[in-house]
């Protein structure tokens, strides 16, 4: 649920859902609706007293924790759910009268209505809510119970709520969700972390409300601790390279004359091809929705400015530490920035020259050349991201299983898309494989791509168009298939300067040199 359940500390309070609440009302207890036929339905609640035991329970009703409580229920389970305003339980529970919902007015209750070992999910805000919530709950529960936090939590935080449940004999899962407000309702991709023995008491539920491809249920127990949350974490970047290098393309095409229309027409052709996917989808979407007070292409009245909420930073700041490369996340993370630096860059545009931004080009041919650097690109960032995923597997012992991974993100979540398939046959074939990249399929591919994506980077930098994640993909790419790279004069500089000393190409690795450079200051 990239951008929906994370943010800051100090959101949203305890129990209003993650991704914005739904409507408030003034009186607790008392729901305000539009339809009077609420009122009727009211009398229709089910409570705590006068129904069985629930088979799961829910914290938090905004948008996202609706939907999941009705995949779940309609999978045959019993649900309670528990939102801070009273009015939003009554209400949503009122609002399905033939639902297996029980409506609780406090946490007590709701503990008291599930059957044990309960098993309890959240869906608040990351950060403090969350805690406040566990907090909350802890005196009430029994040794055992379950406690689920659905939001895009920070694993560290994840890991220190499993070490502070399990002093208490509770047990704690981290379970990364994806696929927004629709995937929750009809199946989303789930990345469940923490004790493989708490996964099988949840895996019936979990199993049974995930997407399915090819008969294979889109959620798996990922690993222990935090690594339910790490990989989604690691998801979220991989969504902000792809949505990057999709705008990328989109600049260039509109560079070109193309047309709302057009690009409909375009994205559409895509998403029934190779490039098929949750994204590339929407995307066609988008381009076709009009406006209705102007009639134009809606997209064409949205403000350039995009917004952001933690993953994609965490995502950058985790690679540094771990020294591995994810330039395109990390390029699609600072076009978000630049982005909302709009009055800046206003007023740059009257001062800082370039060329105008515009391209003559066969739109044909533009359009298969862009394919191809499309494509290219999106290989590289999920090498980079999966390459980041194995790395900190290793570090931390999680024993992660890639092809998984990847099998379980081909329904469900937003970065779904049909080259997935592809990506999971690699790492079964070979668990070993050390980068996406020289899996047979992906490297025929990039060898055929690689001539037209170079030409496209060319032709936007010619005319001045940015295209950060489409350069920093083909830097990637071109810097881990050079035998040779500069690096010995970096590190005749360091040795130079700091006397960090360096090998030499006729020694044996491992052997160290240093010079004693001529003084250069006076």
């Amino acid at each position: 649920m990239a951008e929906h359940t994370q943010g800051a500390a100090t959101s949203a309070p305890l129990g209003e859902g993650a991704g914005g609440r739904v409507q408030i009302f003034s009186h607790l207890g008392v729901a305000r609706a539009a339809d009077p036929g609420i009122y009727a339905r009211r009398t229709r609640t089910k409570t705590c007293k006068t129904m069985s035991k629930s088979d799961f329970g829910l914290i938090g009703l905004a948008v996202m924790g609706q939907n999941l409580v009705l995949n779940v229920e309609s999978r045959g389970f019993q649900v309670s759910v528990y939102n801070r305003t009273t009015a939003v339980t009554e209400e949503f529970v009122a609002a399905h009268p033939d639902k297996k919902l029980v409506a609780a007015k406090s946490l007590e209750e709701f503990v008291g209505s599930l059957a044990t070992p309960r098993k309890i999910m959240i869906m608040v805000k990351a950060g403090g809510p969350v805690d406040a919530v566990i907090e909350s709950l802890i005196p009430l529960l029994d040794a055992d119970d379950i406690i689920i936090d659905g939001g895009n939590s920070l694993y560290t935080d994840t890991e220190r709520r499993d070490a502070w449940l399990a002093g208490k004999n509770l047990r704690f899962i981290g379970a990364g969700v994806s696929g927004g407000e629709e995937g929750a309702r009809k199946g989303p991709s789930i990345m469940p972390g923490g004790p493989a023995s708490t996964w099988d008491v949840m895996k019936p539920i979990f199993e049974s409300i995930a997407a399915v491809v090819d008969g294979e249920p889109c959620v798996t127990h990922i690993g222990p601790g935090g690594a339910g949350h790490y990989v989604k974490m690691i998801h979220n970047g991989i969504e902000y390279g792809d949505m990057q290098l999709i705008c990328e393309a989109y600049n260039i095409f509109k560079a070109a004359g193309f047309s709302a229309d057009e690009l409909a027409t375009v994205f559409t052709d895509w998403n029934n091809g190779d490039l098929e996917s949750y994204l590339i989808q929407i995307t066609s979407k988008i381009f076709a929705q009009k406006d209705p007070e102007t009639g134009k292409a809606l997209v064409d009245m949205i403000l350039d400015t995009a917004g952001q909420k933690g993953t994609g930073k965490w995502t950058i700041m985790n690679a540094v530490e771990n020294t591995v490369v994810i330039s395109t996340i990390n390029a699609a993370v600072e076009a978000r920035i630049l982005s909302s630096m709009k009055d800046q860059r206003v007023d740059a545009s009257t001062q800082l020259q370039g060329p105008k931004a515009e391209i003559s080009a066969d739109k044909a041919a533009l359009v298969k050349k862009v394919h191809d650097a499309l494509f290219a690109s999106k290989i590289v960032s999920y090498a980079q991201g999966l390459d980041l995923i194995a790395t900190m597997g290793a570090e931390k012992s999680w024993g992660l299983d890639l092809a998984k991974i990847a099998a379980i993100w081909r329904g469900g979540c937003i970065i779904r898309a049909r080259f997935l398939n592809h990506i999971t046959e690699s790492y079964r074939t070979n668990p070993e494989l050390s980068n996406l990249m020289l899996a047979p399929y992906f490297k025929d591919l990039l060898n055929q791509f690689q001539q037209n994506w170079r030409e496209v980077i060319a032709t936007a930098t010619l005319a001045g168009i940015p295209v950060p994640a489409f350069s920093a993909s083909l830097g990637y790419y071109d810097s881990y298939r050079s035998a040779v790279l500069p690096a010995n004069l970096l590190q005749a500089q360091r040795d130079f300067f700091g006397a960090h000393t360096y090998e030499r190409i006729d020694k044996p690795r491992g052997e160290f040199f240093h010079t004693d450079w001529p003084e250069v200051i006076d």
